[in-house]
């Protein structure tokens, strides 16, 4: 794979990527407004076109991208795409994570039917699994892990391609399954279950007094009622704490194998790079398989010769002389602030290459227009494979 030993300032060779048969999983992490999605899409496509029967799960894409793959509405099965070429053998499904329902399957599926309709009728259950801090991080790892699951074992899918969530840091991907271990094992988890553990049991008389102090303060804190509602959805998980870890940390295993292929999305303004050096630091510190970069939305030229400096120049002369229409002047004026745009862009891209020598690194040109049927997606999957 091209990832692997990368010469210096290698050109990431996409099409060798998407045709490597020992990549099952193509995981597209970055900032978020870079593309992430889009060019998850386009990398679906020109797989499935090339032979791979491929399923991509998006986060959240917008609107006019998730019509262009069929998606009308949040559906956390994955669905045919129509209008992708066949003809080579390959397929393309696609999904969009609906994370409250994921988190219900979880519990439909790792717990007693009993229990399982504890917890979905519990009121706290009900606000933590469509707004708690980094679940939509976890339920992505969660899904993940269920495709991977279903891919193995009925040979559905031989690529699996992850749009992972917009978040503030491009880390949070990593870190959910940490997070959610830290919570699961944090104090005042362990306090809201000590009622229930404590079963009256006399050698725990003198921690009972502690924990009924803690528990009048949390009482008044966040209302009686909460409280309850907190310590039964606490108690009724209980039992599945250890399943969430385990999973976690299986697909956590699953991402650092060489079956997996991370690749950085940016876009050409300094905080997105820095962001993705960022993540291609931390995907080298926990050996995680790297493909490389790609960089989105990169201004080009039509009239590369002429730069900025010389533009100007042009359009203080017109002005000066009196000479030339509006027409010209504008055009020059535009040029000055394209060219001075594609000045800078080029300038971050080639300072993070310099930094990151050995990550190869691909472009996609700036489109007037935005994407939103698959021809647009084959074009962005075109500029990938360069």
């Amino acid at each position: 794979m091209a990832s692997r030993g990368a010469p210096t300032h290698d050109i990431l060779d996409v099409d060798a990527l998407l045709a490597d048969e020992g990549v099952g999983i193509i995981v597209c992490c970055g900032s978020g407004g870079v593309g992430k999605t889009t060019t998850a899409a386009a990398l679906g496509i020109r797989a499935a076109e090339t032979g791979r029967k491929v399923v991509v799960l998006t986060i959240d894409p917008a609107r006019r991208l998730a019509q262009s793959l069929g998606l009308t509405e949040l559906d956390n099965t994955p669905r045919p795409v129509a209008g992708v070429d066949t003809s080579a053998g390959g397929s393309l499904d696609a999904m969009m994570l609906d994370m409250k329902r994921t988190f219900d399957e979880v519990v439909e599926a790792h717990a007693t039917p009993e229990k399982a309709a504890q917890i979905l009728e519990n009121p706290f259950y009900q606000a933590v699994s469509s707004s708690f801090a980094g679940t939509q991080e976890y339920m992505a790892m969660e899904k993940l892990g269920q495709l991977r699951t279903q891919a193995e074992r009925d040979g559905t899918w031989d690529l699996i391609v992850v749009d992972t969530p917009p978040s503030r840091s491009a880390l949070d991907f990593l870190d959910a399954p940490k997070r959610l271990g830290s919570f699961l094992d944090g104090r005042f988890v362990r306090l809201l279950m000590a009622p229930a553990k404590a079963g009256g049991r006399a050698y725990l008389k003198v921690f009972s007094v502690g924990v009924d102090l803690a528990q009048r303060t949390l009482s008044r804190v966040l209302g009686g009622q909460m409280l309850q509602d907190v310590q039964t959805f606490v108690a009724a998980l209980d039992t599945m704490f250890g399943g969430f870890r385990e999973r976690a940390d299986v697909t956590y295993a699953l991402l650092k194998e060489d079956t997996t292929a991370f690749v950085v999305i940016a876009s050409p303004d300094r905080d997105a790079l820095r962001e993705a050096a960022f993540f291609v630091d931390r995907l080298g510190q926990e050996r995680m398989p790297l493909a490389g970069v790609v960089v989105n939305r990169l201004q080009s030229l039509g009239a590369a010769a002429l730069s900025a400096s010389r533009a100007e120049d042009a359009l203080e002369q017109l002005t000066e002389e009196g000479k030339g229409d509006s027409l010209t002047a504008a055009l020059l004026s535009l040029h000055v602030d394209l060219a001075s745009a594609a000045a800078r862009q080029h300038a971050f891209v080639s300072r993070f290459a310099a930094s990151h020598p050995h990550v190869p690194l691909s472009t996609v040109p700036a489109s007037a227009t935005d994407v939103h049927d698959l021809d647009g997606l084959r074009e962005v999957g075109a500029a990938l494979a360069g």
